[in-house]
């Protein structure tokens, strides 16, 4: 196992209805410990570059209208194989099929509208934090 940091981003439905301590505290709660934290409304230049591989799909100006709606909360973490544990305590990316217990599990509605997002490797967490922490 390897210490690691990773980015977990609140997402603007998460905010809207109030989450962002039940989100913070499921990760605590496991072990893991917030390093940095931020609040901001993404601009669409900024979503753009944290969203780059799915530019040319057909749900991006979907996702370009939600992730732009509202104020996010944008953390970074560290601990122990922080990556794979906070995708684990987020459950599978559509709230219809995460495993109850997991966050979106119990708190998501929708794939868009799924309460968080995290990073899917050490790679993407290391681009995701200079984004959004610089």
């Amino acid at each position: 196992m390897a210490h690691e940091n990773t980015f977990i981003m609140i997402k603007p439905d998460g905010v809207a209805r109030g989450l962002v301590g039940e989100v913070i505290s499921r990760l605590e709660a496991k072990g893991l410990k917030v390093e940095k934290i931020r609040t901001l409304t993404i601009d669409e230049d900024l979503a753009r570059r944290h969203y780059a591989e799915h530019v040319e799909r057909s749900f991006f100006p979907d996702l370009l209208q939600f992730i732009t709606s509202g104020p996010v909360v944008a953390m970074q973490w560290s601990g122990e194989s922080a990556v794979s544990v906070s995708r684990t305590l987020m459950g599978a990316t559509d709230p219809k099929t995460a495993a109850p217990g997991t966050i979106r599990g119990d708190l998501g509605l929708e794939v868009t509208h799924n309460i968080v997002h995290g990073s899917d490797s050490a790679e993407s967490a290391e681009r995701e934090l200079g984004i959004f922490f610089g």
